[in-house]
């Protein structure tokens, strides 16, 4: 009997071998975590508020949006804000205090390190939020059937929009990881293996099935193989490397 058994290595960007990635976005943390940074918002008009702090601190409170979004300027911090506003609304409602503090709350667990990654954390919140909004008008039934054709086009378009942007900040925090596949071939007692190329035959030799071409040094295959007389000459046939076991 015949056992085949493989190894996978993985090998990270930094070319260091290692059995394990690990593919976790924000680091394990021992201590619990903090709550959140959160904002209070001063409606202005129907499409705009002002958002500050909720309990008075503002230079701790300003600190903290510009740690959540991993930059050290306050006018990505201001435009970062409007552009949750923009977009954390809920259905049929102007803008939500709410859902601008969950965006800010998925922001801060992304932990951006830069603005590349807070930008790309932005857009995370953004697409969930939009995702969510469509999902939210299907209201049990969605209305006729082209209606819920382009809903769940949209949902399903933005959710996947949403996996790439996280699989993309993974690559940016982690980089391309290089898999090395090591197969090992096992022959037990009484057990033979042909290792070679498999050749193919064509389409007016398919019912014949593959044929094997056996390894030098393999005396029990190549008996074989000269007891079954040469191959057709006239038939075209594909040739591909693999490994066959016979028990």
């Amino acid at each position: 009997m015949a056992a085949v058994s493989r190894a996978v290595v993985c090998q990270d960007g930094d070319n260091r071998m290692t059995n394990e990635t690990d593919h976790s976005l924000t680091p394990t943390a021992k201590q619990p975590r903090r709550p959140p940074v959160r904002l209070k918002l001063r409606r202005i008009n129907a499409n705009f508020a002002k958002a500050y702090p909720p309990d008075g601190e503002s230079k701790v409170w300003w600190k903290r949006l510009k740690k959540a979004l991993g930059t050290m300027s306050s006018d990505f911090v201001n435009v970062s804000l409007l552009q949750l506003q923009a977009a954390a609304q809920l259905p049929c409602g102007g803008i939500s205090e709410t859902a601008t503090n969950a965006a800010l709350a998925l922001i801060e667990a992304a932990a951006p390190r830069n603005e590349i990654e807070g930008a790309l954390a932005v857009q995370m919140a953004c697409t969930h939020a939009a995702a969510m909004s469509v999902l939210a008008r299907f209201q049990g039934g969605g209305g006729s059937e082209r209606r819920v054709v382009a809903l769940a086009t949209a949902a399903a378009r933005l959710m996947r929009a949403y996996s790439a942007q996280v699989e993309t900040l993974r690559r940016l925090r982690h980089g391309g990881d290089q898999y090395v596949r090591v197969e090992h071939v096992h022959v037990n007692d009484g057990g033979q293996a042909v290792i070679g190329n498999v050749k193919t035959a064509g389409s007016g030799d398919a019912a014949q099935g593959p044929a094997l071409t056996p390894h030098a040094n393999d005396p029990v295959a190549s008996s074989a193989a000269h007891g079954a007389g040469p191959p057709s000459t006239t038939a075209p046939h594909r040739t591909s490397s693999s490994v066959a076991i016979l028990c």
